[in-house]
């Protein structure tokens, strides 16, 4: 741990990025494996992944912020929540702009568009991977920079793992549905790993940025949290809930998920 810590952010940030994007990769595979992933499975997946999210927004950005904010002589819940907000309101703008479509719910936003359902599909993974790789970089960018005990390497490690345990069944949210419609198992699995592409290269980007601009590293973690928790209550939360007979199985996936990710940030960080 010790000789990786010493690396050069963006690297790691670029490391962490791409086990992000092989675990996005393994989910997709399964495509290759089995011809569908029921409804109930999928459900809990969705689950498990929002509560790990939600936790790892809270556990390695928000917390941190605060406590960096603090450090260097803001109150912590400026940043944080002006970060925060932020990070919502860029992923609203996206979400708005960008056409894609919500594969458990059939609905399709954005503006029109003749993209073909396939390209939609692809999109919306796409987009909701944005603020995962974000947040690496800013998590990795951050425990280059921060004083001693603030931002920690141990905590960054653990925002890797938790998102990489989530991006399987993101995976594999993407494949099973492109397989459905129409396309060849080696297709859906190409598509579907794409779309964990974007991670890597917007965790570098978020890793470079903070190394420039070291003041805006609590603005930065509150932002990533932002756009985390816009993409669990606008996507993942209802893809879950969307069978009403899995409701509790959602719920109980998403606690699973929650404490999963808390005990890796508090047993690393």
């Amino acid at each position: 741990m010790t000789g990786l810590a010493d690396l050069p952010a963006p690297v790691l940030a670029l490391m962490a990025g791409l086990f992000t994007w092989a675990m996005t990769a393994a989910g997709a595979a399964l495509v290759l494996l089995v011809r569908q992933v029921g409804r109930r499975m999928l459900s809990a997946m969705l689950g498990l992944a929002a509560g790990i999210m939600v936790a790892a927004s809270f556990w390695s950005l928000l917390s941190p912020a605060i406590e960096l904010a603090d450090a260097q002589g803001t109150p912590g819940w400026v940043p944080a929540a002006v970060g925060f907000l932020l990070g919502g309101v860029a992923l609203r703008g996206l979400d708005r702009v960008l056409p894609h479509l919500h594969p458990g719910r059939g609905i399709t936003e954005g503006r029109a568009t003749s993209w073909r359902r396939v390209t939609l599909l692809v999109t919306a993974i796409t987009l909701h991977n944005i603020p995962e790789g974000l947040a690496l970089g800013v998590a990795f960018g951050g425990a280059a920079v921060a004083p001693p005990g603030e931002g920690t390497f141990g905590a960054a490690v653990a925002l890797a793992v938790g998102i990489g345990i989530q991006n399987f069944p993101e995976g594999a949210a993407v494949a099973i549905p492109l397989r459905q419609e129409g396309l060849s198992r080696r297709r859906a699995f190409f598509y579907g790993q794409v779309s964990g592409l974007v991670e890597p290269i917007s965790a570098v980007v978020g890793a470079g940025l903070v190394l420039l601009v070291r003041p805006i590293l609590p603005f930065a973690l509150a932002f990533a949290a932002g756009a985390m928790i816009f993409v669990v209550i606008e996507e993942l939360i209802p893809e879950s809930q969307a069978e009403v007979r899995h409701h509790d199985l959602a719920t109980q996936a998403a606690m699973v998920g929650f404490t999963i990710m808390m005990t890796l940030d508090v047993a690393l960080g």
